[in-house]
């Protein structure tokens, strides 16, 4: 077992270790709205469940050099985003969504996505996607780097919405995960498919 501190290692180091490590991590496909219109989309793997009681969502979107990416300013500024769980049909158009591209242009637009009308928000949604969830941003966490230049924004979201392909839906509210296939993020270049599904049964 090899042991190392954290804080002899480069951000990098760190970096590589987390991605390596935490595996596979769902990806949220992210949309905002800028307050000038456009529609921006993006992918994050730093994602995960909050709670259920109300349904909420979180997303660490990191920084550039201390400047807040595109999907968490313009959650700040109009205080929604709309999350879709990536599959296998349009992750090669979530995929090209992670180009740089500047503020005023739409990667919806360049992956050649469907933007559908959200019911309870203002931001759209993408029709491709078999599940997306509405959300009201509930907190924004600057954290991180340091005081004045955070390395991240943590973004919690309070689900409003949730909109799922019926084929994927049974009777007793369970999604098919089967039928979802959605895709992980592994490091790199690396994603997964579902795989082997198996089941333990929990101790009384």
């Amino acid at each position: 077992m090899i042991s190392i501190d954290p804080t002899s290692q480069s951000e990098r180091e760190n970096y590589k270790f987390l991605i390596g490590s935490i595996i596979p991590r769902p990806i949220a496909f992210v949309t905002t709205l800028s307050k000038e219109g456009v529609l921006n989309a993006a992918p994050y793997s730093y994602f995960t469940i909050v709670t259920a009681n109300p349904p909420m969502v979180a997303i660490s979107v990191q920084r550039k050099q201390g400047e807040r990416k595109d999907t968490s300013r313009n959650a700040i500024e109009t205080g929604a985003f709309v999350v879709h769980i990536s599959d296998e049909s349009y992750i090669n158009e979530i995929n090209q969504t992670a180009a740089n591209l500047p503020p005023g242009e739409s990667e919806v637009s360049l992956a050649g996505l469907t933007p559908v009308t959200s019911d309870k928000i203002a931001v759209p949604g993408i029709a491709e996607a078999s599940i997306r969830m509405e959300c009201v941003l509930d907190q924004a966490i600057p954290l991180g780097g340091t005081e004045g230049s955070p390395a991240a924004d943590l973004l919690i979201g309070r689900v409003v919405q949730f909109h799922i392909a019926e084929a994927l839906y049974d009777s007793g509210g369970h999604i098919d995960a089967v039928g979802l296939k959605p895709v992980s993020r592994l490091a790199g270049n690396s994603y997964a498919k579902l795989g082997e599904i198996f089941a333990i049964d929990r101790p009384e």
